[in-house]
């Protein structure tokens, strides 16, 4: 998804995606993502521009590493990229630490017309004009011209090996200082279990864990600037509040597995039209008969299930929504900034 902010003369187009699948089938769905973004960039022309990935290197990142190199090469050396003579990539590749590693991928390119850009050094607490094309991977701990944390465990104590933290970087064009965060957010591990309350468990886990990056970015540490938080924030609709909105009328069927009585699967059925299957629902599934709920008008029907930012409504700003409910990513700036730099 990308967004689009600008200041008299400045364009900025701010692009975020999970890049996961890329890395399982590089040579087909890597030319053809790729092709998309340099369509996206022809299209607004902008002359700053951040590209936030989230599972960078797909899911087994030691085997991809080669395909990584590649995706970035191809970034930095493209034909449709040339006009941008600078650019600072930082990618978290230090997939063996259990502690620190995200999987995040941060790009940020500057048009060869703009003049007189810095990024933020954090150690140093200045400015650093930026000149050249540089790349940053493997520990980026260390490295003073961002931030960049992993949630602690005990945020998803469910997931052994967790992936998810942020990235933070800090920049200064035509005068105007901001932040740009990079995020991915814990998923719903389980539909059987998202359901059974609202909010579901998962909403409390994602809201804990964005409030952490805005009291991070917001405290005492450095000068408070506008923020552009945009990523990969998993949030789902209320899924209590949807099933019982579109299956309103249903019976319900427990499934449960032999061995343990877990529950696997619930069958929500008409009361009556021959007990028709309206929803099956299981951990990985969310089966209901009716797509077109979901796809009519971009799912906008849908919209007020959408409830995980309305608690930091104080804090950040969300851009409309024109797409249906999937796997929704979102850009959100603080209010201050109003969509403009």
């Amino acid at each position: 998804m990308a967004g689009k902010a600008a200041s008299p003369g400045t364009a900025v187009l701010l692009v975020t995606a999970n890049v996961g699948s890329l890395f399982d089938d590089p040579e087909t769905l890597q030319k053809n993502w790729l092709r998309e973004f340099y369509q996206v960039v022809h299209t607004h022309k902008p002359h700053f521009m951040a590209l936030h990935c989230q599972e960078f290197g797909g899911k087994n990142y030691e085997a991809s590493m080669s395909h990584v190199d590649k995706f970035v090469k191809e970034l930095l050396s493209s034909d449709a990229m040339k006009e941008y003579s600078r650019a600072r990539v930082y990618l978290d590749e230090n997939f063996r630490s259990q502690e620190h590693f995200t999987a995040l991928g941060s790009f940020y390119f500057l048009h060869e017309s703009l003049k007189n850009i810095y990024q933020f050094d954090f150690k140093a607490k200045k400015y650093k004009k930026v000149t050249g094309k540089e790349i940053y991977s493997d520990t980026l701990e260390s490295t003073p011209m961002l931030e960049k944390e992993k949630f602690p465990q005990d945020y998803f104590p469910e997931c052994k090996w967790s992936r998810k933290g942020f990235i933070r970087t800090r920049w200064c064009v035509a005068d105007c200082a901001f932040d740009l965060v990079n995020i991915h957010l814990f998923h719903d591990a389980s539909n059987l279990v998202a359901w059974e309350t609202s909010p579901s468990v998962y909403s409390g886990i994602r809201h804990k864990a964005l409030g952490y990056v805005l009291d991070r970015i917001i405290d005492q540490r450095f000068e408070k600037v506008s923020y552009f938080v945009f990523g990969d924030f998993n949030f789902r609709l209320d899924s209590k509040s949807v099933v019982e909105t579109l299956c309103t009328k249903a019976t319900v069927q427990t499934v449960r597995a032999a061995d343990t009585n877990e529950v696997v699967k619930l069958v929500f059925r008409e009361s009556d039209n021959d007990r028709k299957v309206m929803l099956q629902l299981e951990k990985k599934l969310f089966d209901y008969f009716n797509q077109e709920v979901f796809h009519d008008n971009n799912g906008t029907a849908l919209l007020e299930f959408d409830k995980e930012l309305s608690v930091f409504k104080d804090r950040l700003y969300e851009l409309d929504i024109s797409f249906p409910p999937r796997s929704w990513v979102e850009i959100l700036i603080t209010p201050a900034c109003s969509g403009k730099l």
